[in-house]
């Protein structure tokens, strides 16, 4: 970022530090989703230990870059939201895929898990698995 304002430097420490201390990030495209179906979501989400924001793609990819994760820069295009993960992953990919039954609108782009960047294959796959419960 050539001479970057305050504010955005904040806000790309709030991602990259977001970045890495979750368990897992998953990338998901909300174009044409409704405001409340999105708050359902978010609900979801954080019962299952994550938490849903939408952040701006030109921040989010320097975060990505600075949490040395330089393969999620290439989801980040068009309307993106970005799920942190804190506490079960699998619970958090099976909220996610299920909301993206419900809501067509919602797609699942990928995401990483630990330094490990994840395809939409690799999140449905991982959706499959038994919860930690």
């Amino acid at each position: 970022m050539d001479n970057p304002r305050p504010e955005k430097v904040a806000i790309v420490e709030e991602i990259a530090a977001k970045l890495t201390e979750a368990k897992a990030v998953f990338v998901t495209e909300y174009r044409g989703l409704k405001v409340g179906a999105l708050a359902r979501l978010r609900g979801t989400l954080r019962e299952s230990g994550a938490e849903h924001k939408v952040y701006k793609n030109t921040l989010a990819r320097f975060a990505a870059e600075k949490a040395g994760l330089p393969g999620l820069q290439e989801l980040l295009v068009g309307p993106t939201a970005l799920t942190f993960v804190s506490e079960d992953s699998v619970a958090a990919a099976k909220a996610l895929r299920e909301a993206a039954r419900t809501n067509p609108s919602l797609v699942l782009r990928g995401g990483a898990l630990g330094s490990a960047v994840l395809t939409a294959a690799d999140v449905a796959a991982l959706a499959d698995l038994p919860s930690r419960e």
